[in-house]
C-alpha cells in the first residue's frame, strides 16, 4: 500500500472514532432521559416514550438514517447542504442508540429488589 491510502484510511479513522465520541456523548444523557420518561408516572409520557423507544428499536438503523438525512426536504421543503450528512447521522445514531440504552438503564434501575432501597433509607440514604 502507498501512502496515500494510508492517509486514506487514517482519516476515515478519524471521522469513525468522532462518530463514535460524539454519539456518546449525546446518546448517553438522552438515554437517561427517556428511561426516567418511560418509568414516570405520567401515563402520556410514560405512553409517548414507549412508542419511540419502540419505534427506534423496532426499525432498522439504515431506515432511520435515510429519514433523518432526506426527511427535511420531503416533509418541509428544507433544503439541505452537503454538510448536513454529518449532522443528520449523528442525529440519527444518538436517537437510536439513546433508545437501547434507556432500556439498560431502565432495566437495571427496576432490577434493583425492593430491600436494597430499604437498607439505603436505614442508612439514612434518600431514595434519589
Amino acid at each position: 500500500m502507498d501512502l496515500q491510502t494510508f492517509t486514506e484510511l487514517g482519516s476515515g479513522l478519524l471521522v469513525s472514532l468522532e462518530l463514535f465520541f460524539l454519539t456518546l456523548l449525546f446518546s448517553l444523557p438522552l438515554g437517561m432521559v427517556v428511561a426516567f420518561g418511560r418509568m414516570s408516572k405520567n401515563r402520556i409520557l410514560s405512553a409517548v416514550t414507549k412508542f419511540y423507544i419502540s419505534v427506534m428499536r423496532g426499525t432498522p438503523l439504515m431506515l432511520q438514517l435515510i429519514v433523518v438525512y432526506f426527511g427535511p426536504y420531503y416533509l418541509f421543503r428544507i433544503r439541505v447542504g452537503a454538510d448536513y450528512r454529518f449532522i443528520a447521522v449523528i442525529l440519527a445514531f444518538v436517537l437510536n442508540y439513546a433508545a437501547y440504552f434507556a432500556e439498560i438503564y431502565r432495566s437495571g434501575l427496576q432490577a434493583m429488589p425492593k430491600g436494597q432501597y430499604e437498607a439505603a433509607k436505614v442508612l439514612g440514604y434518600s431514595k434519589t
